[in-house]
């Protein structure tokens, strides 16, 4: 690719981020130009809406998806990768830098690497992980998925996970239109019981925590 496409390319993910995130010296945000299946919110859902925005209009939002999946596996596999991105003691230019080092050992298509520059210049390099997550929660949207997470003390049985998801496909949680996409972590500070999480703004909690949580405030409410 050319310098001046390259040029281009950087210039329209800066001025998504700014269209997203209005300035100071600004006194409002114009409409961001390409319409996004679901609104989040935050530092990482706005850094991430400006990247969905800038993949639709270089038509790179799967290969991005797929490069920011990469990225987020070589964090969680290198401490020293992971620390690197959260030092506040590193200056900009630094990040900067070392992002671009870690981005050449990949075949990263251009809107992916002009994004982490651009993350490396405002300082946010450190919500990385939470930025992937987020574009993640857009591009499933995108696609009419719905991410559920079950929570439970211990690893649930297949058999159950299947009943399970045929249950939750039938709820008023998930549209008729929707995929079910479900996920089964493990948290053993639940004690027992079920957590069961939709998408980024509905939960349900079932747990044994939970319970006995609401008994101990009803006893200490009586007394």
């Amino acid at each position: 690719m050319s310098s001046i496409s390259l040029s281009n390319s950087l210039n329209l993910i800066r001025q998504n981020i700014t269209t997203i995130i209005p300035k100071l010296s600004r006194g409002f945000a114009s409409p961001a130009p390409v319409k996004v299946p679901i609104t989040l919110h935050g530092i990482d859902g706005r850094y991430a809406t400006a990247l969905f925005s800038a993949a639709s209009k270089t038509n790179n939002l799967n290969n991005v998806e797929s490069e920011l999946k990469q990225v987020k596996s070589a964090i969680k596999k290198d401490a020293k990768l992971s620390n690197f991105l959260e030092d506040p003691s590193l200056n900009r230019n630094q990040k900067k830098l070392g992002v671009q080092e870690l981005l050449k050992q990949g075949k990263y298509c251009d809107t992916t690497k002009n994004f982490f520059q651009v993350l490396a210049e405002n300082g946010r390099l450190n919500v990385t992980i939470k930025i992937i997550d987020a574009y993640t929660s857009l591009m499933a949207a995108h696609r009419g998925e719905i991410f559920v997470t079950i929570i439970t003390a211990k690893e649930l049985d297949p058999k159950l996970l299947d009943k399970l998801k045929t249950t939750l496909s039938k709820s008023k949680f998930v549209k008729p239109n929707q995929k079910l996409r479900i996920e089964n972590k493990i948290n053993p500070s639940i004690l027992g019981g079920l957590m069961i999480e939709f998408g980024e703004d509905q939960t349900i909690d079932l747990s044994v925590a939970s319970k006995i949580a609401k008994l101990n405030k009803l006893l200490t409410d009586v007394i």
